[in-house]
Protein backbone atom coordinates (compact mmCIF):
# COMPACT_ATOMS: atom_id res chain seq x y z
CA UNK A 1 0.00 0.00 0.00
CA UNK A 2 2.74 2.46 1.02
CA UNK A 3 6.48 2.11 0.55
CA UNK A 4 8.87 4.66 2.07
CA UNK A 5 12.57 4.45 1.26
CA UNK A 6 14.72 7.00 3.11
CA UNK A 7 12.00 9.64 2.62
CA UNK A 8 12.22 13.15 4.08
CA UNK A 9 9.52 15.83 4.20
CA UNK A 10 10.67 19.38 3.53
CA UNK A 11 8.61 22.59 3.52
CA UNK A 12 10.50 25.64 2.35
CA UNK A 13 13.90 25.38 3.98
CA UNK A 14 12.63 23.36 6.93
CA UNK A 15 12.92 19.59 7.25
CA UNK A 16 9.72 18.41 8.95
CA UNK A 17 10.89 14.81 9.32
CA UNK A 18 13.43 12.53 7.67
CA UNK A 19 14.77 9.00 7.24
CA UNK A 20 11.40 7.34 6.72
CA UNK A 21 11.94 3.75 5.63
CA UNK A 22 9.04 1.30 6.10
CA UNK A 23 6.24 -0.52 4.29
CA UNK A 24 2.54 -0.35 5.17
CA UNK A 25 0.72 -3.53 4.08
CA UNK A 26 -2.09 -3.40 1.55
CA UNK A 27 -5.60 -3.28 2.98
CA UNK A 28 -4.55 -2.38 6.53
CA UNK A 29 -6.25 0.03 8.93
CA UNK A 30 -3.43 2.28 10.11
CA UNK A 31 -3.28 5.17 12.56
CA UNK A 32 -0.92 8.12 12.15
CA UNK A 33 0.14 9.42 15.55
CA UNK A 34 2.57 11.90 17.02
CA UNK A 35 2.66 15.16 18.97
CA UNK A 36 1.36 18.41 17.51
CA UNK A 37 3.64 19.80 14.83
CA UNK A 38 5.39 16.49 14.18
CA UNK A 39 4.25 16.33 10.54
CA UNK A 40 1.20 14.05 10.48
CA UNK A 41 -0.79 16.15 8.01
CA UNK A 42 2.37 16.66 5.97
CA UNK A 43 2.55 12.87 5.61
CA UNK A 44 -0.95 12.78 4.13
CA UNK A 45 -0.08 15.67 1.82
CA UNK A 46 2.83 13.67 0.42
CA UNK A 47 0.70 10.56 -0.09
CA UNK A 48 -1.80 12.70 -2.00
CA UNK A 49 0.97 13.93 -4.29
CA UNK A 50 0.62 17.54 -3.16
CA UNK A 51 4.15 17.69 -1.72
CA UNK A 52 7.14 15.90 -3.18
CA UNK A 53 9.60 14.14 -0.88
CA UNK A 54 12.64 16.24 -0.08
CA UNK A 55 14.67 13.08 -0.60
CA UNK A 56 14.17 9.34 -1.00
CA UNK A 57 11.41 7.44 -2.78
CA UNK A 58 7.73 7.13 -1.90
CA UNK A 59 5.35 4.69 -3.60
CA UNK A 60 1.59 4.75 -3.07
CA UNK A 61 -0.34 1.76 -4.40
CA UNK A 62 2.75 0.89 -6.41
CA UNK A 63 3.17 4.28 -8.09
CA UNK A 64 4.83 7.63 -7.45
CA UNK A 65 2.19 9.88 -5.81
CA UNK A 66 0.50 12.39 -8.08
CA UNK A 67 -2.13 15.07 -7.63
CA UNK A 68 -5.68 13.98 -8.42
CA UNK A 69 -5.14 10.22 -8.06
CA UNK A 70 -8.68 8.85 -8.14
CA UNK A 71 -7.52 5.67 -6.40
CA UNK A 72 -7.32 7.71 -3.17
CA UNK A 73 -10.28 9.07 -1.23
CA UNK A 74 -9.53 11.91 1.19
CA UNK A 75 -11.40 13.42 4.14
CA UNK A 76 -9.67 16.63 5.33
CA UNK A 77 -9.83 18.21 8.76
CA UNK A 78 -12.86 20.45 9.37
CA UNK A 79 -14.63 18.97 6.35
CA UNK A 80 -17.96 20.70 6.98
CA UNK A 81 -16.49 24.21 7.19
CA UNK A 82 -14.50 23.64 4.00
CA UNK A 83 -17.54 22.28 2.16
CA UNK A 84 -19.85 25.11 3.21
CA UNK A 85 -22.99 25.11 5.34
CA UNK A 86 -25.60 25.88 2.69
CA UNK A 87 -24.98 23.02 0.26
CA UNK A 88 -27.09 19.87 0.49
CA UNK A 89 -25.31 16.80 1.80
CA UNK A 90 -26.28 14.73 -1.25
CA UNK A 91 -24.85 17.35 -3.62
CA UNK A 92 -21.52 17.19 -1.80
CA UNK A 93 -21.33 13.46 -2.36
CA UNK A 94 -22.19 13.96 -6.04
CA UNK A 95 -19.34 16.45 -6.27
CA UNK A 96 -17.00 13.54 -5.52
CA UNK A 97 -17.97 12.15 -8.95
CA UNK A 98 -18.42 15.27 -11.06
CA UNK A 99 -15.54 17.36 -9.68
CA UNK A 100 -15.15 20.70 -11.44
CA UNK A 101 -18.04 19.82 -13.75
CA UNK A 102 -20.44 20.14 -10.81
CA UNK A 103 -23.27 22.46 -11.78
CA UNK A 104 -22.18 22.75 -15.42
CA UNK A 105 -24.00 19.77 -16.87
CA UNK A 106 -26.77 17.35 -15.99
CA UNK A 107 -25.72 14.30 -14.05
CA UNK A 108 -26.30 10.81 -15.40
CA UNK A 109 -28.59 8.17 -13.96
CA UNK A 110 -25.52 6.03 -13.24
CA UNK A 111 -23.96 8.84 -11.20
CA UNK A 112 -27.16 9.40 -9.24
CA UNK A 113 -27.46 5.67 -8.58
CA UNK A 114 -23.87 5.52 -7.36
CA UNK A 115 -24.53 8.40 -4.95
CA UNK A 116 -27.61 6.60 -3.61
CA UNK A 117 -25.57 3.44 -3.16
CA UNK A 118 -22.79 5.04 -1.15
CA UNK A 119 -25.18 7.12 0.98
CA UNK A 120 -26.93 3.90 1.98
CA UNK A 121 -23.59 2.23 2.63
CA UNK A 122 -22.52 4.86 5.16
CA UNK A 123 -25.95 5.14 6.78
CA UNK A 124 -26.66 8.66 5.48
CA UNK A 125 -29.60 8.13 3.11
CA UNK A 126 -32.20 9.43 5.57
CA UNK A 127 -30.63 12.89 5.95
CA UNK A 128 -28.88 13.31 2.60
CA UNK A 129 -31.35 15.95 1.34
CA UNK A 130 -30.66 18.24 4.28
CA UNK A 131 -28.11 21.05 4.23
CA UNK A 132 -24.79 20.53 5.97
CA UNK A 133 -25.63 23.20 8.55
CA UNK A 134 -28.58 21.08 9.67
CA UNK A 135 -26.51 17.96 10.38
CA UNK A 136 -24.81 16.81 13.56
CA UNK A 137 -21.06 16.24 13.68
CA UNK A 138 -21.48 12.49 13.28
CA UNK A 139 -23.82 12.93 10.31
CA UNK A 140 -21.42 15.37 8.65
CA UNK A 141 -18.60 12.87 9.02
CA UNK A 142 -20.68 10.18 7.32
CA UNK A 143 -21.25 12.54 4.39
CA UNK A 144 -17.51 13.27 4.24
CA UNK A 145 -16.75 9.55 4.10
CA UNK A 146 -19.43 9.03 1.44
CA UNK A 147 -17.88 11.70 -0.77
CA UNK A 148 -14.45 10.10 -0.36
CA UNK A 149 -15.86 6.66 -1.23
CA UNK A 150 -18.12 7.53 -4.14
CA UNK A 151 -15.32 7.20 -6.70
CA UNK A 152 -14.50 3.65 -5.49
CA UNK A 153 -10.96 4.32 -4.20
CA UNK A 154 -8.43 1.72 -3.11
CA UNK A 155 -7.07 3.84 -0.25
CA UNK A 156 -8.92 6.13 2.16
CA UNK A 157 -7.11 8.94 4.01
CA UNK A 158 -8.80 10.71 6.94
CA UNK A 159 -7.30 13.65 8.85
CA UNK A 160 -8.66 13.74 12.42
CA UNK A 161 -12.01 12.07 11.58
CA UNK A 162 -12.93 11.62 15.26
CA UNK A 163 -12.16 15.16 16.41
CA UNK A 164 -15.09 16.99 18.04
CA UNK A 165 -17.28 13.87 18.11
CA UNK A 166 -18.77 12.46 21.30
CA UNK A 167 -17.91 8.92 22.39
CA UNK A 168 -20.96 7.31 20.77
CA UNK A 169 -20.36 8.98 17.41
CA UNK A 170 -16.65 8.15 17.57
CA UNK A 171 -17.49 4.49 18.02
CA UNK A 172 -20.09 4.60 15.24
CA UNK A 173 -17.55 6.07 12.80
CA UNK A 174 -14.90 3.51 13.81
CA UNK A 175 -17.41 0.69 13.29
CA UNK A 176 -18.31 2.11 9.87
CA UNK A 177 -14.67 2.31 8.81
CA UNK A 178 -14.03 -1.24 10.00
CA UNK A 179 -16.96 -2.48 7.92
CA UNK A 180 -15.78 -0.57 4.83
CA UNK A 181 -12.32 -2.06 5.24
CA UNK A 182 -13.68 -5.57 5.71
CA UNK A 183 -16.25 -5.52 2.91
CA UNK A 184 -14.32 -3.52 0.31
CA UNK A 185 -10.72 -4.34 1.21
CA UNK A 186 -9.87 -0.63 1.15
CA UNK A 187 -6.75 0.43 3.03
CA UNK A 188 -7.50 3.14 5.60
CA UNK A 189 -5.06 5.69 7.04
CA UNK A 190 -6.27 7.92 9.88
CA UNK A 191 -4.52 10.80 11.62
CA UNK A 192 -5.58 10.65 15.29
CA UNK A 193 -4.57 12.04 18.65
CA UNK A 194 -6.28 9.39 20.79
CA UNK A 195 -5.71 5.72 19.96
CA UNK A 196 -8.34 4.42 22.38
CA UNK A 197 -11.39 4.44 20.07
CA UNK A 198 -9.39 2.65 17.36
CA UNK A 199 -7.44 -0.01 19.23
CA UNK A 200 -9.91 -2.79 18.46
CA UNK A 201 -9.63 -2.25 14.67
CA UNK A 202 -6.08 -1.00 14.03
CA UNK A 203 -3.57 -3.24 12.30
CA UNK A 204 -0.69 -0.87 12.95
CA UNK A 205 0.40 2.74 13.14
CA UNK A 206 2.83 5.20 11.63
CA UNK A 207 4.35 7.18 14.47
CA UNK A 208 6.46 10.33 14.18
CA UNK A 209 9.15 10.15 16.84
CA UNK A 210 12.15 12.45 17.26
CA UNK A 211 11.82 13.78 13.72
CA UNK A 212 11.53 10.39 12.01
CA UNK A 213 8.48 8.36 10.88
CA UNK A 214 8.24 4.66 11.74
CA UNK A 215 5.67 1.92 11.17
CA UNK A 216 4.87 -1.01 13.44
CA UNK A 217 1.98 -3.35 14.20
CA UNK A 218 -0.46 -2.33 16.90
CA UNK A 219 0.91 -4.68 19.57
CA UNK A 220 4.29 -2.98 19.31
CA UNK A 221 2.79 0.51 19.30
CA UNK A 222 0.79 0.08 22.51
CA UNK A 223 3.85 0.29 24.73
CA UNK A 224 4.16 2.44 27.81
CA UNK A 225 7.77 3.29 26.99
CA UNK A 226 7.08 4.20 23.36
CA UNK A 227 3.93 6.24 24.00
CA UNK A 228 5.47 8.08 26.95
CA UNK A 229 8.43 9.04 24.77
CA UNK A 230 6.17 9.94 21.85
CA UNK A 231 3.85 12.28 23.76
CA UNK A 232 6.27 13.53 26.40
CA UNK A 233 3.97 12.60 29.27
CA UNK A 234 3.55 9.48 31.39
CA UNK A 235 1.29 6.92 29.67
CA UNK A 236 0.02 3.70 31.22
CA UNK A 237 -1.19 0.73 29.19
CA UNK A 238 -3.90 -1.43 30.73
CA UNK A 239 -5.20 -4.81 29.58
CA UNK A 240 -8.76 -5.60 30.62
CA UNK A 241 -10.02 -9.12 31.37
CA UNK A 242 -11.53 -9.09 27.86
CA UNK A 243 -8.09 -8.52 26.37
CA UNK A 244 -8.72 -4.93 25.31
CA UNK A 245 -5.82 -2.49 25.45
CA UNK A 246 -6.13 1.20 26.16
CA UNK A 247 -3.89 4.01 27.29
CA UNK A 248 -4.22 6.76 29.86
CA UNK A 249 -2.06 9.22 31.70
CA UNK A 250 -0.26 7.48 34.55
Amino acid sequence: MLEFTDVSAVRGNTTVWSEGTFTVPTGAIVGVIGPNGSGKTTLLTMILGLLRPGSGELKVLGETPHRGDDRIGYVPQNYASIAGDSIRARDLVLLGLTGTQYGLRRTTSAQRARVDEVLTEVGAADFAKRRMSQLSGGQQQRIAIAQALVGKPQLLLLDEPLANLDIRNQQDIVTLLERINSERGIGILLVVHDLNPLLSVLDGAIYLLDGHPHYDNVDEIVSEELLTHLYGTAIKVVRTPQGDLFTRSA
